[in-house]
């Protein structure tokens, strides 16, 4: 008899009446005000929107000088407009990757753990929350981007909205943004080192990207397009009719890489130490 009455007393005491269940809404939350907290968040996401802004502002400005004085006959796209998108790619590139290792450093990663015994949705919140945040500043940077260059252009040289290409290209600005972070999100979670994952990513899409370019092997010229920011950038370059994937096409395989690599992680988590 006595013992009956000891287990509704246990499992009473360990979960309280008053306790909040955790749902993945809630993980949500919480990977967002973490994500705000961290010193990182606040300067990389302002480089990211200056770096893109500034360097869609001199490609129009001396573009238009060079144009203007030569006399060439060029039309700007939407392309020039997000043209420094390949140097915002590697701000968010960082903080993708200190959004989950810097976790792994400072050992906060159990208790983030700890409120998820399953692992894999405190994983999928934190990359949701990255992958949105990295959406949203490519949106602004891409704003401020047609507002400084719009003075700069004129009527000569303006972008024309009412072409497909340039809708998508300003459109994909964003989305290759958000891409990426996942990309770089899902190797710092392989990883878990700091170091080691901003130099894999920034080697994948700077170093490795580049040297299969170059190499004149029909192996390399056939794998060469299917790499990460050479297929994802399809989305955001102008009409290619000689490209071997389009851009939707390419940026599919962006997306693919990211996703492969994430649920490579999510089993890993499962499997190791935190």
């Amino acid at each position: 008899m006595s013992a009956t009455a000891t287990v509704p007393a246990t499992r009473a005491a360990a979960r309280p009446s008053g306790a909040a269940r955790v749902t993945f809404g809630r993980l949500l939350r919480s990977e967002w005000i973490k994500l705000w907290s961290l010193r990182s968040t606040w300067w990389v996401l302002p480089i990211t929107v200056v770096a893109q802004a500034g360097i869609a502002w001199l490609i129009a400005y001396f573009g238009t000088q060079e144009f203007g004085e030569g006399g060439i006959d060029y039309t700007i796209t939407a392309a020039d407009i997000v043209g420094g998108l390949q140097f915002a790619q590697l701000a968010i590139c960082v903080l993708a990757v200190l959004a989950i290792t810097g976790e792994y450093s400072t050992g906060m990663i159990r208790s983030t753990l700890s409120t998820s015994p399953t692992r894999t949705p405190a994983l999928l919140a934190k990359g949701l929350v990255v992958v949105a945040v990295a959406f949203a500043t490519g949106v602004v940077a891409t704003l401020v981007s047609w507002a400084v260059t719009y003075p700069v252009l004129g009527e000569a040289h303006r972008v024309d909205l009412g072409l497909e290409m340039n809708q998508r290209i300003l459109l994909g600005a964003p989305l290759y943004l958000a891409a990426i972070a996942l990309l770089a999100y899902a190797i710092g979670a392989l990883l878990r080192h700091s170091a080691g994952a901003l130099a894999t990513v920034l080697g994948l899409l700077l170093v490795v990207e580049s040297v299969f370019a170059l190499i004149p092997w029909t192996f390399f010229e056939k794998i060469s397009p299917y790499l990460p920011m050479s297929a994802g950038s399809q989305l955001v370059f102008t009409d290619n009719p000689d490209a071997v994937l389009g851009p939707w096409e390419g940026y599919g395989v962006l997306v693919a890489w990211g996703v492969v690599l994430l649920a490579a992680a999510a089993v890993l988590l499962r499997r190791r130490d935190a």
